[in-house]
Protein backbone atom coordinates (compact mmCIF):
# COMPACT_ATOMS: atom_id res chain seq x y z
CA UNK A 1 0.00 0.00 0.00
CA UNK A 2 0.86 3.13 -0.38
CA UNK A 3 2.12 3.32 3.31
CA UNK A 4 5.16 1.61 2.65
CA UNK A 5 5.70 3.75 -0.69
CA UNK A 6 6.85 7.11 0.69
CA UNK A 7 10.62 7.05 1.54
CA UNK A 8 11.80 7.89 -1.98
CA UNK A 9 10.37 11.60 -1.53
CA UNK A 10 13.42 12.75 0.69
CA UNK A 11 16.07 13.37 -1.14
CA UNK A 12 18.02 16.30 -1.62
CA UNK A 13 17.89 16.46 -5.46
CA UNK A 14 14.43 17.80 -7.34
CA UNK A 15 13.63 14.74 -9.12
CA UNK A 16 11.26 14.80 -11.95
CA UNK A 17 12.35 18.71 -12.72
CA UNK A 18 12.86 17.72 -16.47
CA UNK A 19 10.07 16.06 -16.82
CA UNK A 20 7.97 18.95 -17.92
CA UNK A 21 4.68 20.58 -17.68
CA UNK A 22 2.55 17.55 -18.83
CA UNK A 23 3.90 15.70 -15.76
CA UNK A 24 3.15 18.50 -13.77
CA UNK A 25 -0.48 18.44 -14.91
CA UNK A 26 -0.76 14.90 -14.48
CA UNK A 27 0.72 15.11 -10.97
CA UNK A 28 -2.22 17.47 -10.06
CA UNK A 29 -4.77 15.26 -12.10
CA UNK A 30 -3.63 12.66 -9.68
CA UNK A 31 -3.13 15.02 -6.62
CA UNK A 32 -7.09 16.01 -7.01
CA UNK A 33 -8.35 12.54 -7.84
CA UNK A 34 -7.13 10.93 -4.55
CA UNK A 35 -7.90 13.99 -2.72
CA UNK A 36 -11.72 13.72 -3.85
CA UNK A 37 -11.38 9.86 -3.48
CA UNK A 38 -10.39 10.46 0.44
CA UNK A 39 -13.35 12.68 1.39
CA UNK A 40 -15.51 10.04 -0.65
CA UNK A 41 -14.33 7.01 1.09
CA UNK A 42 -14.17 8.88 4.59
CA UNK A 43 -18.01 9.61 4.40
CA UNK A 44 -18.79 6.35 2.93
CA UNK A 45 -16.70 4.65 5.19
CA UNK A 46 -18.13 6.39 8.56
CA UNK A 47 -21.82 6.15 6.76
CA UNK A 48 -21.58 2.23 6.41
CA UNK A 49 -19.70 1.59 9.35
CA UNK A 50 -17.16 -0.14 7.40
CA UNK A 51 -13.43 0.30 8.99
CA UNK A 52 -11.82 -1.23 5.76
CA UNK A 53 -13.27 1.80 3.80
CA UNK A 54 -11.96 4.09 6.44
CA UNK A 55 -8.39 2.27 5.86
CA UNK A 56 -8.20 2.68 2.37
CA UNK A 57 -9.27 6.27 3.04
CA UNK A 58 -5.76 6.84 4.51
CA UNK A 59 -4.19 5.74 1.23
CA UNK A 60 -5.80 8.44 -0.92
CA UNK A 61 -4.90 10.60 1.86
CA UNK A 62 -1.09 9.65 1.79
CA UNK A 63 -1.20 9.18 -1.83
CA UNK A 64 -2.52 12.85 -2.07
CA UNK A 65 0.07 14.53 0.31
CA UNK A 66 3.02 12.14 -1.88
CA UNK A 67 1.39 13.97 -5.13
CA UNK A 68 1.65 17.47 -3.46
CA UNK A 69 5.23 16.73 -2.62
CA UNK A 70 5.96 15.55 -5.50
CA UNK A 71 5.28 19.05 -7.06
CA UNK A 72 6.33 20.91 -4.62
CA UNK A 73 10.05 18.64 -5.33
CA UNK A 74 9.93 20.94 -8.58
CA UNK A 75 10.08 24.75 -6.92
CA UNK A 76 10.88 24.04 -3.00
CA UNK A 77 13.88 23.52 -0.92
CA UNK A 78 14.75 20.70 1.05
CA UNK A 79 13.99 21.82 4.35
CA UNK A 80 10.32 23.09 3.35
CA UNK A 81 9.82 19.29 1.80
CA UNK A 82 11.05 18.24 4.72
CA UNK A 83 8.67 20.22 7.08
CA UNK A 84 5.95 19.15 4.70
CA UNK A 85 6.83 15.47 5.01
CA UNK A 86 6.70 15.83 8.55
CA UNK A 87 3.38 17.15 8.92
CA UNK A 88 1.76 13.86 6.14
CA UNK A 89 3.40 11.67 8.18
CA UNK A 90 2.05 13.50 11.42
CA UNK A 91 -1.40 12.67 9.83
CA UNK A 92 -0.97 9.36 8.56
CA UNK A 93 0.19 8.12 11.95
CA UNK A 94 -2.74 10.27 13.10
CA UNK A 95 -5.42 8.35 11.02
CA UNK A 96 -3.59 4.83 11.72
CA UNK A 97 -4.66 5.49 15.29
CA UNK A 98 -7.99 6.59 14.11
CA UNK A 99 -9.13 3.64 12.05
CA UNK A 100 -7.43 1.20 14.92
CA UNK A 101 -9.75 3.01 17.40
CA UNK A 102 -12.55 2.27 15.34
CA UNK A 103 -11.49 -1.42 14.71
CA UNK A 104 -11.70 -1.53 18.60
CA UNK A 105 -15.45 0.33 18.29
CA UNK A 106 -16.83 -2.02 16.05
CA UNK A 107 -15.45 -5.63 17.61
CA UNK A 108 -17.30 -4.73 20.61
CA UNK A 109 -20.24 -3.72 18.91
CA UNK A 110 -20.33 -6.37 16.37
CA UNK A 111 -22.67 -4.50 13.87
CA UNK A 112 -21.20 -5.59 10.60
CA UNK A 113 -21.36 -2.53 7.98
CA UNK A 114 -23.09 -2.54 4.76
CA UNK A 115 -21.50 -4.09 2.21
CA UNK A 116 -23.00 -2.98 -0.89
CA UNK A 117 -21.53 0.26 -0.25
CA UNK A 118 -18.16 -1.07 0.66
CA UNK A 119 -18.08 -2.65 -2.89
CA UNK A 120 -19.52 -0.34 -4.93
CA UNK A 121 -17.17 2.62 -3.21
CA UNK A 122 -13.99 0.06 -3.35
CA UNK A 123 -14.52 -0.17 -7.26
CA UNK A 124 -14.53 3.38 -7.49
CA UNK A 125 -11.48 3.60 -5.84
CA UNK A 126 -9.96 0.64 -8.01
CA UNK A 127 -11.20 2.51 -10.74
CA UNK A 128 -9.31 5.93 -9.79
CA UNK A 129 -6.24 4.11 -8.74
CA UNK A 130 -5.85 2.35 -11.97
CA UNK A 131 -6.54 5.51 -14.17
CA UNK A 132 -3.69 7.21 -12.19
CA UNK A 133 -1.68 4.71 -12.94
CA UNK A 134 -2.40 4.63 -16.73
CA UNK A 135 -1.85 8.25 -17.09
CA UNK A 136 1.53 7.64 -14.83
CA UNK A 137 2.46 4.79 -17.23
CA UNK A 138 4.73 6.91 -19.22
CA UNK A 139 7.20 7.73 -16.54
CA UNK A 140 7.25 4.09 -14.81
CA UNK A 141 10.68 3.87 -16.45
CA UNK A 142 11.63 7.52 -15.01
CA UNK A 143 13.59 8.54 -12.13
CA UNK A 144 13.57 7.23 -8.81
CA UNK A 145 10.59 9.88 -7.94
CA UNK A 146 9.02 8.94 -10.81
CA UNK A 147 9.27 5.26 -10.43
CA UNK A 148 8.14 5.30 -6.65
CA UNK A 149 5.47 7.45 -7.98
CA UNK A 150 4.19 5.03 -10.29
CA UNK A 151 4.52 1.79 -8.77
CA UNK A 152 3.02 3.47 -5.03
CA UNK A 153 0.22 3.73 -7.61
CA UNK A 154 -0.46 0.62 -9.13
CA UNK A 155 0.56 -0.87 -5.80
CA UNK A 156 -2.78 1.14 -3.93
CA UNK A 157 -5.12 -1.30 -6.04
CA UNK A 158 -4.65 -4.02 -3.71
CA UNK A 159 -5.63 -2.35 -1.35
CA UNK A 160 -9.23 -1.80 -3.13
CA UNK A 161 -9.32 -5.61 -3.95
CA UNK A 162 -8.98 -5.88 -0.21
CA UNK A 163 -12.13 -3.13 0.41
CA UNK A 164 -13.93 -5.01 -2.01
CA UNK A 165 -13.18 -8.41 -0.71
CA UNK A 166 -13.82 -7.71 2.48
CA UNK A 167 -17.64 -6.71 1.59
CA UNK A 168 -17.91 -10.10 0.17
CA UNK A 169 -17.21 -11.64 3.34
CA UNK A 170 -19.19 -9.32 5.11
CA UNK A 171 -21.98 -10.16 2.49
CA UNK A 172 -21.19 -13.57 2.69
CA UNK A 173 -20.56 -14.46 6.51
CA UNK A 174 -23.03 -11.70 7.74
CA UNK A 175 -20.13 -10.70 9.98
CA UNK A 176 -17.67 -7.56 10.66
CA UNK A 177 -14.86 -9.67 10.85
CA UNK A 178 -13.76 -9.34 7.29
CA UNK A 179 -14.08 -5.52 7.86
CA UNK A 180 -12.15 -5.48 10.79
CA UNK A 181 -9.50 -7.56 9.77
CA UNK A 182 -8.98 -5.39 6.19
CA UNK A 183 -9.33 -2.10 8.23
CA UNK A 184 -6.64 -3.58 11.02
CA UNK A 185 -3.87 -4.07 8.28
CA UNK A 186 -4.49 -1.05 6.33
CA UNK A 187 -4.26 0.86 9.50
CA UNK A 188 -1.51 -0.72 10.76
CA UNK A 189 0.56 0.04 7.47
CA UNK A 190 -0.32 3.47 7.72
CA UNK A 191 1.39 3.57 11.06
CA UNK A 192 3.96 2.06 10.35
CA UNK A 193 4.47 4.11 7.20
CA UNK A 194 3.95 7.30 9.03
CA UNK A 195 6.35 6.40 11.62
CA UNK A 196 8.97 5.82 9.00
CA UNK A 197 8.06 9.41 7.09
CA UNK A 198 8.38 11.66 10.75
CA UNK A 199 12.02 9.29 11.35
CA UNK A 200 13.21 10.74 7.87
CA UNK A 201 11.93 14.25 7.56
CA UNK A 202 13.43 14.79 11.59
CA UNK A 203 16.38 13.26 10.31
CA UNK A 204 16.33 15.51 7.21
CA UNK A 205 16.15 18.55 9.51
CA UNK A 206 18.59 17.83 12.02
CA UNK A 207 21.18 17.16 9.03
CA UNK A 208 20.23 20.01 7.57
CA UNK A 209 20.52 22.21 10.96
CA UNK A 210 24.34 20.97 11.28
CA UNK A 211 24.99 21.57 7.61
CA UNK A 212 25.16 17.91 6.23
CA UNK A 213 22.50 15.74 4.00
CA UNK A 214 22.54 12.44 3.41
CA UNK A 215 21.03 11.22 -0.04
CA UNK A 216 18.19 8.24 0.77
CA UNK A 217 18.32 5.12 -0.99
CA UNK A 218 16.11 4.80 -4.17
CA UNK A 219 12.83 2.39 -3.96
Amino acid sequence: MSAQCHHHQHRPDHHGASAGPRYRRILWIALIVNAAMFALELGAGLRSGSAALLGDAIDFLGDAANYGLSLWVLAMALAWRARAALVKGLSMLGFGVFVIGRVAWGAWQGIPPEPWTMGSVGLLALAANLGVAALLYAWRDGDANMRGVWLCTRNDALGNLAVMGAALGVLGTGTIWPDLAVAAIMAGLAISGGRNVIRLATQELAELAHGTTVARPGP
